[in-house]
């Protein structure tokens, strides 16, 4: 996104409140599947005329900083080669843009059909009847585990690491019986709750350490927030699950326990659920499913630990592994995941105005002032991107605060006549400390993941998100904002 302008020529924007967005539209699913977003989206654009500013079906190659003029020179292309000079840059890339491919040997040997989830195709992809293979066992790839196990001739599923997914617990509009779905007049209340809530939903952990409750109470507070489904498990359990090794064991336990029930070939059990955890529960990102667990007890569902036998080559027929040997397909699935957080910015090609590339600066490790911005390269922004919450929360809380405060720098920048905004090295490097420290109080410090770029070989491995909380992130924030935007040089 690039904005050469703050204001609107309509006010309607101005004075529109949050209640009145929403207003009118019914959501019929507790989790909505994808035309209800979509649904949702159009109902938001008509409320706020946002589609007339926006270029849809384009790409932007680069963006460079022209000090002479004090503004951005945007190159996009949808077909033909677009020029726009900006004078605020604000990247709004998502921290799932750029899909991650492994270097498989032979990948492009495969003489089936190939789809990456994240490249999915418009038209129906017919399972029926297909031999199919899925690599990666992240969100998307329970999703399509779940939805193609009953259609397929056969599914062999090739996993690293067990995803620890949560049950979902769906629920619809007319069958409430898992889950009860608000009442309009809540939603205000539910809305401002977001900013007090550590991930930036609808609850917060239990204000006591898992130890402190007797082994049975703590069990019986478990089943609760399993039956509640969602987030619930994570969201809503005891404080010192993120900070605790025992703590986290027992939740670990207690899901453990509730998912090999699920599981009847023990073996499978072993490779889905393990008894020893493969790594603190929630480090990663759980997914949420609805029968996840229960596909692999159908007959034609095997599924493959590639830590145990590794992935060799793919074949024109298929995949070979170390001790399968070669399995033939008519379609793979690559659910292999995403370059994320800082990949969908660094895939394009953003140049300050001292020639300085985004992808030298950042080259051994990210550096931002408050997750929003970066040293010498002024005027511009990115939300839900690098040492933010991001990841670690609700993505349109994140997104919703970073955006508020970007606009209220930009009125505070034309009320005093100023054209240009930097951060300082010493601010970004302060607020760098902080993150790695408050990091390194959790457990996701000892777990690789995509959360600290652990999934992509040759990326550095650090804290790519901040795990401070939505609540200590306004204060943050408010306090720079407070102090005359302290850490940032306007000029």
């Amino acid at each position: 996104m690039f904005c050469t302008s703050f204001e609107r020529k309509d006010s309607m924007l101005k004075y529109m409140k949050q209640d009145e967005i929403w207003q009118g539209f019914e959501w019929t699913e507790r989790c909505a599947g994808q035309k209800q977003l979509l649904d949702y989206f159009e109902h938001v654009d008509k409320k706020l005329c946002l589609s007339k500013d926006i270029l849809f079906r384009t790409k932007v190659i680069s963006a460079e900083f022209n000090t002479t003029r004090g503004k951005w020179l945007v190159k996009s292309d949808n077909g033909n080669v677009i020029h726009t000079w900006a004078r605020h840059l604000v990247l709004c890339t998502g921290f799932a843009e750029r899909r991650y491919t492994p270097p498989f040997k032979g990948l492009n040997d495969f003489k089936g059909e190939i789809y990456h989830t994240s490249l999915w195709p418009d038209r129906v992809v017919s399972f029926k009847g297909k031999r199919v293979a899925v690599v990666g066992t992240g969100a998307s790839g329970v999703q399509v585990i779940q939805e193609i196990a009953g259609d397929v001739e056969h599914l062999t599923v090739y996993q690293r690491t067990p995803n620890l997914a949560l049950p979902m617990q769906q629920s619809t509009i007319d069958n409430q019986s898992k889950w009860k779905f608000p009442h309009h007049s809540k939603y205000q209340e539910l809305f401002e709750g977001t900013r007090r809530s550590f991930f930036g939903l609808d609850r917060n952990f239990a204000e006591i350490n898992a130890m402190d409750v007797p082994a049975d109470e703590r069990h019986q507070f478990y089943e609760y927030l399993f039956a509640e489904g969602g987030f619930a498990f994570i969201l809503g359990n005891y404080q010192d699950v993120l900070t605790s090794e025992e703590a986290n064991g027992e939740a670990y336990k207690f899901w453990c326990e509730k998912t090999r029930a699920r599981i009847d070939d023990p073996s499978k059990k072993d490779i889905l659920a393990p008894i020893v955890p493969p790594h603190p529960i929630f480090a990663k990102r759980c997914s949420l499913e609805q029968r996840y667990y229960e596909a692999y007890n159908r007959n034609n569902v095997d599924i493959i630990d590639i830590r145990q036998s590794p992935i060799i080559e793919f074949t024109s027929l298929g995949i070979r592994t170390e001790q399968e040997g070669l399995t033939e397909f008519d379609i793979i699935v690559l659910a292999t995941g995403f370059d994320s957080i800082t990949g969908g910015i660094l895939n394009i090609n953003i140049t300050n105005g001292n020639g300085e590339t985004l992808q030298d600066k950042w080259k051994e490790g990210t550096w931002t002032n408050l997750g929003l911005s970066t040293a010498s390269f002024p005027n511009m922004y990115f939300l839900y991107g690098p040492q933010a919450p991001t990841a670690l929360s609700n993505g349109l809380t994140c997104i919703e605060i970073q955006g508020d405060w970007i606009v209220e720098l930009m009125v505070y920048m034309k009320a005093h006549n100023k054209t240009t905004v930097v951060a300082t090295k010493a601010a970004e490097n302060g607020w760098k400390r902080k993150v790695n420290d408050v990091w390194n109080l959790t457990l996701f410090c000892g777990t690789a993941s995509w959360y600290n770029g652990g999934n992509v070989p040759g990326k550095p491995v650090e804290p790519l998100n901040y795990a401070g909380g939505i609540p200590a992130y306004i204060a943050a924030l408010t306090l720079c904002a407070e102090n005359g935007y302290q850490g940032f040089v306007l000029s």
